[in-house]
Formats: C-alpha cells, structure tokens, sequence
C-alpha cells in the first residue's frame, strides 16, 4: 500500500488527509482493479434533481452504488444498464482498513471520474443510515482542488489540492462537512494516460 498510514499529515476543516498514502505501484494497481470495474459497471452521467446532468461521470462497485436523478440522491442495488454492481477491489478494501479499521466494511466504493473541466458543488454526505461510521476518499490521476466548510451550509470554508496518491476521511464532527472540488489541475499527473482525476469515495450505507 506504499507506506503505513499513522497520523494524518494535514487536517483541514477536520478532514484528515495523508499526502502521498499510496505511492506510485498501488497507484497503479488499483487503477487497472478499477479499468476492470469500469468494464462491468460502465461510467454514467447522472442528473440532478433538477433534470441537469453532472459534470462529474461515476459507477461504484460494493453491495449498493449511488445513483441520483429528477427523484433525488439515493443508494441502489443495480448499475442503470440493471448489473449487480461489481465487488468493492481488495486493494481499495486494503486503504479502507488500514484508515477506518476493519470493524464495519464498506458496503458502497463510488467511482468519480472528473474530466478537465468537470466539478463537484459543496454536498453532504448524508444518505447513509448511520454517521458514526467515516468516508474515506482516495485520489488518483490529476490534483483536484478539495474545498470543505461547515455542517450548515454557507460560512467559511477551507481547501487544499489533493493529489494523486493522496488519502482523505471525513470522520467525527467533520462526517457531515460541506465539500466539493472546485477544479482540477488537468495535465499534473502522468497516472491516467488521457489525463483526468479519479475519486473513490468508500461509505458504510447500513
């Protein structure tokens, strides 16, 4: 997994986040795990409530993946094409225990895929039953611009570019932050050979 993972090297707005968790081997690893994810559970654009697409395309593989359209933001049991989403790849498992702990497994890893000019407006994550549990975010390809705020929504807010290799969980008081990307760097990593920004974004949905 490229290094143990002791204490966080930056907290922000009560993220914790390791810089360079994972180095440039499990980079790649898990990015040919996830090519094989992508097969059987292609990238979508899904809309928002309000019929717009986003700009940011996703899958997930776990036992539920996150779906949203004119009916809202919610967990489903099947990809839209009506496949069982594929399983959650071991060496995500692998971040996910070394961070979270192994207590409660992950039921949901989303797959976001950000294209050079794709974006992520301030969001909770809120749909899961139960908070105690964190959201641990791994980035992989071009450095994306991560902003968090507060539980209610407006007031200040904080960021910091998160790059490839990098680490990020949202745990605590911070489970429930507003958070986004405003942007990515497109170019700044040579770890997708068409460029772009991958985010997995493991959750406990039970």
């Amino acid at each position: 997994m490229g290094k143990v993972f002791g204490a966080p090297d930056v907290v922000i707005g009560g993220a914790q986040v390791w810089k360079a968790g994972l180095d440039m081997g499990a980079q790649t690893e898990m990015v040919a795990a996830l090519r094989k994810v992508v097969a059987a559970a292609p990238l979508f654009s899904p809309e928002t409530r309000w019929g717009k697409p986003m700009s940011v395309r996703m899958t997930s593989c776990g036992r539920y993946g996150w779906y949203s359209d004119r009916r809202g933001y919610r967990y489903e049991r099947r990809h839209p094409s009506g496949v069982d989403w594929p399983p959650i790849p071991e060496c995500v498992l692998d971040v996910w225990n070394a961070i979270a702990g192994n207590e409660c497994a992950p039921d949901c890893c989303l797959v976001n895929f950000y294209g050079e000019n794709a974006r992520m407006g301030l969001h909770q994550d809120r749909d899961e039953a139960d908070f105690s549990y964190p959201v641990v975010s791994i980035s992989l390809g071009d450095a994306g611009l991560f902003r968090i705020g507060g539980v209610e929504r407006g007031g200040k807010t904080q960021s910091v570019w998160l790059e490839s290799g990098d680490v990020l969980m949202l745990g605590g008081e911070a489970r429930l932050a507003h958070h986004g990307v405003d942007r990515i760097r497109f170019g700044s990593s040579t770890l997708l050979k068409e460029g772009g920004r991958i985010n997995l974004t493991m959750r406990v949905v039970d």
